[in-house]
């Protein structure tokens, strides 16, 4: 996942329906999970590419192993927090 502040990633994601999680790296960027039905996947996708928290700055977004799956595998959409 790319920069867009987990906060708001999760205010995001649970208003589009999703489930899964986010956090920040410490390498300053933000990583997570998503799943759902495919086209709230991309509107969150142009909203973490695009919108972001407000104050980030998104210099690239990266995604990575799209694919479908049969039944959702994750509860609810959070903040995890680094140790």
């Amino acid at each position: 996942m790319a920069p867009g502040g987990p906060q708001y990633s999760e205010e995001e994601g649970l208003r589009l329906g999703l489930v899964g999680w986010v956090r920040n790296t410490h390498r300053g960027t933000v990583e997570g999970q998503m799943q759902g039905p495919p086209e709230q996947i991309r509107e969150m996708k142009v909203w973490l590419s695009k919108v972001g928290s407000p104050g980030c700055r998104i210099t690239r977004a990266v995604f990575s192993n799209d694919r479908d799956l049969a039944k959702l595998e994750i509860k609810g959409f959070c903040t995890r927090y680094s140790h």
